[in-house]
């Protein structure tokens, strides 16, 4: 430890009292939800109104004393990192593949219907700035596209577009323009979410994860310790095991991003690189931390199956509580990591509330449309983990997912684990978009026309099935 800090200064202590004020935030979330009856009715996950009662008491506190109660960065970490471990521990768990290989259609649509969504918001925000720019002067059309990134990528990805089109294409506070739509994005997820649920819960198809039991029957779900596993505890804690496994599988990826990393900082891709590659690399931290963990699974099963591991060293109970808990984390962190600095630019405020408002609304009526024709064993959930990801983040629909399978027991969180792969395959021309539209104007129609041909034909691809019945049935 360096001569400089002691063991009293606020820099030693200060993560620890992030993270208890954010866990505080949530507890307290929680008892208000579990005590008043509107809130209770509502369905809110506590993570997110335990997010959004932090972020109005740090604007009390900042009004006051001048100064935040966090360290921006401290949250922004906590934000990127509670998302890559999360996805690593649920990749983690074993037996998924049986589940996998059975639903591979469904997997593939779930990527599919995350790439529509993205195309469909592009649409809707560039469509809407050029509306609005017949009115309104010095609008930047391009920064449509950072609706997708604030809504279906979340802070990190809206953050890193909206500083880019800053810097390099001077759109003036685009930071804050894409932090703010990211802010609305987590507003959208809870209103949306909400309201889907209120509906089931008046049909009596839902009941909340509280009303249904008070105590979760885990050995009727999960156990907590199965036959094959390591002991739970012995010269070294089980719990202490899946932690390392998920860190070692993280660390996998780092390693991975950093190699290619090396390669664009040795300047071999150009500014594509810098300016494409680089924030998308390091965006999709999650998808690499799966593919990463997958491959970390695949060496334990290679290992015990050669007789030199004798025991199952994952736990998937143990594992889908630390993703549980760094899902959580990672919405009450980004939550109160937003700023609403945006709105205090008089010239954002219509075209923010018009872009947030028709991504929350065409979301919400495709995502809907989709589940009732694709996804009808598992219709509700799809719907769930479908809209809060491409409003919030990939943990916001796990945690309104959480709100009727809590348990997981439907393919709904496996999928949006999995489609990743598919997602960001079928993505990438739409990624390559990001960096060509704010070029010019015309490029900026350009782009329109690309997403509105590609959302056909991904439409196309995604209702495959139904057309080619159609046919058979003409014929």
């Amino acid at each position: 430890m360096p001569a400089d800090i002691n063991f009293w200064d606020k820099s030693m202590w200060s993560f620890i009292i992030t993270l208890t004020i954010l866990l505080g935030g949530m507890m307290v979330a929680n008892l208000l939800r579990r005590t008043i009856k509107p809130l209770k009715k509502s369905l809110i996950p506590s993570s997110v109104l335990g997010g959004f009662l932090i972020l109005l008491i740090d604007y009390i506190v900042t009004k006051v004393s001048g100064s935040s109660m966090f360290n921006s960065l401290t949250l922004e970490a906590l934000t990127y990192h509670g998302l890559g471990l999360g996805f690593a521990a649920v990749a983690l768990k074993t037996g998924e593949q049986k589940a996998i290989n059975g639903n591979k259609k469904d997997v593939l649509n779930y990527g599919i219907t995350t790439v529509s969504g993205y195309i469909l918001q592009g649409i809707v925000g560039i469509g809407a700035l050029l509306i609005i720019g017949l009115f309104i002067s010095n609008t930047f059309p391009a920064a449509g596209l950072l609706l997708p990134m604030g809504y279906g990528q979340g802070p990190g990805q809206a953050y890193n577009w909206g500083h880019t089109y800053e810097v390099l294409w001077g759109f003036e506070h685009g930071t804050s323009f894409g932090l703010t739509i990211a802010a609305t994005g987590f507003v959208s997820a809870s209103l949306g979410g909400i309201f889907y649920l209120e509906r089931l819960k008046r049909k009596g198809l839902v009941k909340t994860s509280y009303e249904d039991q008070e105590i979760v029957d885990v050995d009727g779900h999960e156990l907590v310790h199965q036959k094959g596993e390591i002991p739970l505890s012995e010269s070294i804690d089980k719990l202490t095991v899946q932690i390392a496994l998920v860190l070692i599988a993280y660390m996998g990826a780092y390693g991975f991003m950093s190699l290619i990393n090396g390669v664009i900082e040795a300047g071999v891709m150009g500014d594509f690189g810098f300016n494409t590659v680089q924030p998308l690399l390091w965006g999709f931290n999650f998808l690499i931390s799966t593919v990463s963990a997958v491959v970390l699974k695949a060496i334990l099963r290679f290992f015990k199956k050669k007789g030199i591991m004798k025991r199952e060293y994952t736990s998937n109970f143990m594992q889908s509580r630390i993703s549980g808990f760094a899902f959580d984390i990672m919405v009450i962190a980004s939550i109160a990591a937003i700023k609403l600095s945006a709105f205090k630019i008089k010239s954002f405020i219509i075209p923010i509330v018009v872009v947030s408002i028709g991504g929350m609304v065409f979301t919400y009526i495709q995502c809907n449309f989709i589940a009732k024709r694709l996804f009808k064993d598992y219709q509700h959930e799809s719907f769930l983990v479908l809209y809060g990801m491409l409003t919030g983040t990939a943990s916001t629909g796990i945690i309104l997912l959480r709100e009727i399978d809590p348990q997981f027991e439907t393919p709904a969180a496996t999928n949006l684990v999995y489609q990743q792969l598919y997602a960001i395959l079928f993505g990438f021309p739409v990624l390559l978009l990001l960096g060509f539209a704010p070029k010019s104007f015309t490029n900026i129609w350009i782009t329109l026309l690309v997403l509105i041909v590609l959302l056909g034909a991904y439409s196309l691809i995604l209702f495959r099935e139904s057309i080619f019945k159609r046919k058979k049935v003409k014929n």
